[in-house]
């Protein structure tokens, strides 16, 4: 039976709504019970709470052009804030046990590629207008035409190379690989640890989290990555407590003096619109809002369209009731995101645990985002965490979005070569948009050496050309006299 069949046949069989609640958000009628939608939101929030440990060390690790840091203490708060508040209007909107965060991937594009280039406000400025243009491209219908615009295969290999990248982050992060300085003279660019074999307890901690971490994912335990991320935060607490440690980085494990604190909302509101076209040039900037739109846009849908169908939710067409407005509050959550500082929010897979708690309607969401609304409070508890710790979960996340190279066809040159440079260039060059538009030029390059040229959109040429000059704009600026 399908899912759609399944939807159909719940429906058909449901009982009469039985107070107002109930009717708003369909809970009978899609075949849920008010504990089941509770349960979910539980499940949900304990699946994903990561994220307020993950996203502040992403963000707050990483320095703008200007050498500034992000605070710790504020990112928690920001995280909370905007995954509380996103995931509530996802829930009474759109009527979907769909939960919102800031976005792993999305994330490391605005602190490894953004904030070099320009200042933190202005960083967010960019994540607001990719947003905007999100949700302007729901209004408009256009959509579809840039969802079409790029191979199916391609967008695989995006999220492979992310995931490649953000383990390749944690692998830095944590110690574990460690760069070479340029004075050492050699062709080697990285090394086991930081002598070129693992020397510390800081090291061990994660290595430990990493083993901890698979054999959580390999059981298939629920809440794996935050289980993971927990008990080897204890484990690193009772290392310092016992152990001379010289550094742990940026954050040292120790009981904070309190465990609840009031939030500080500093960072909310802190961003520059146009800041960084004036900061990175309008090239760069109109790219790496490109960037951010292709990485958000498409999860979203993937995850959007996969957590309706787990939930039977979908029409007799296989259609996502209301994608429209559900696609509109999700670029909305990416705005909310850069206001907060917070990185861009998208919907999140981790949804389906709720789901598979019975969880059917947003009112799941209104447990799950009161939850990290309490969290609001934690923030001392919060950033106590290690990078030794939440660096695993880097790992598995990177383990979790590598499984999709399966749906790339190897055999096709045509988009085994393009997927291949778009996977190896991100973590390579250290840079997400180089990766995709590596991946775009040669594509569309193969399809016309092929003499299959017509084949590509017209979007993909457009956006292959503007790849081009950010790839020769040295020789460019030169030709023409500039820079």
């Amino acid at each position: 039976m399908s899912e759609t069949q399944k939807a159909e046949q719940r429906q058909s069989a449901a009982p009469p709504a039985a107070n107002g609640l109930d009717r708003y958000f369909r809970i009978s009628e899609r075949g849920s019970t008010l504990g089941r939608e509770i349960r979910g939101g539980f499940a949900t929030f304990f699946t994903m709470a990561y994220i307020l440990v993950l996203n502040p060390i992403i963000l707050g690790s990483a320095k703008d052009k200007f050498g500034h840091s992000l605070d710790t203490g504020q990112l928690v708060t920001a995280t909370a804030l905007v995954a509380c508040v996103m995931t509530v209007v996802m829930g009474v909107g759109g009527n979907l046990p769909l939960a919102i965060a800031a976005g792993l991937g999305l994330n490391a594009v605005v602190a490894f590629q953004l904030a070099p280039l320009m200042s933190w406000p202005d960083a967010m400025g960019l994540v607001v207008l990719e947003g905007l243009v999100i949700c302007l491209l729901v209004l408009t219908g256009l959509r579809e035409a840039i969802m079409n615009a790029i191979p199916q295969e391609l967008k695989q290999a995006i999220g492979v190379g992310i995931g490649l990248f953000i383990a390749f982050i944690g692998f830095v992060d944590a110690g574990f690989v460690s760069r070479i300085p340029d004075a050492a003279h050699t062709t080697v660019p990285v090394q086991l640890g930081a002598v070129g074999r693992l020397t510390g307890w800081p090291v061990l901690v994660f290595c430990l989290g990493v083993l901890l971490t698979v054999a959580l994912l390999a059981r298939k335990v629920r809440g794996a990555i935050l289980i993971s991320i927990v008990t080897m935060t204890v484990v690193a607490i009772v290392i310092d407590a016992v152990a001379d440690i010289r550094s742990w980085g940026l954050t040292t494990p120790r009981i904070p003096d309190k465990v609840v604190a009031a939030p500080d909302f500093g960072l909310v509101g802190h961003f520059s619109l146009f800041g960084g076209f004036a900061r990175a040039g309008v090239l760069t900037a109109v790219l790496l809002v490109f960037t951010l739109i292709l990485s958000d846009f498409f999860d979203a849908m993937g995850t959007i369209v996969g957590i309706s169908a787990e939930a039977g939710l979908l029409d007799e067409r296989g259609q996502v009731p209301g994608i429209g407005r559900v696609l509109f509050i999700d670029g909305a959550a990416a705005v909310a995101g850069g206001v907060g500082s917070a990185s861009s929010n998208t919907a999140y897979i981790e949804s389906a645990a709720g789901v598979g708690e019975g969880a059917r309607t947003g009112f799941a969401n209104l447990v799950t985002g009161g939850l990290f609304g309490l969290a609001l409070f934690l923030t001392p508890l919060l950033t106590i965490v290690p990078l030794q710790a939440a660096a695993p979960a880097l790992i598995a996340v990177g383990f979790l979005m590598m499984t999709h190279v399966k749906h790339i066809d190897w055999d096709r040159y045509e988009i085994a070569v393009p997927a291949f440079l778009t996977i190896a260039a991100m973590p390579f060059t250290y840079s997400i948009t180089d990766g995709i538009g590596a991946g775009f030029v040669s594509y569309v390059l193969i399809k016309t050496v092929l003499g299959r040229a017509r084949e590509v959109n017209w979007l993909l040429w457009g956006v292959s050309a503007l790849f081009l000059v950010y790839f020769a704009i040295d020789p460019v600026e030169q030709i023409l006299g500039v820079g």
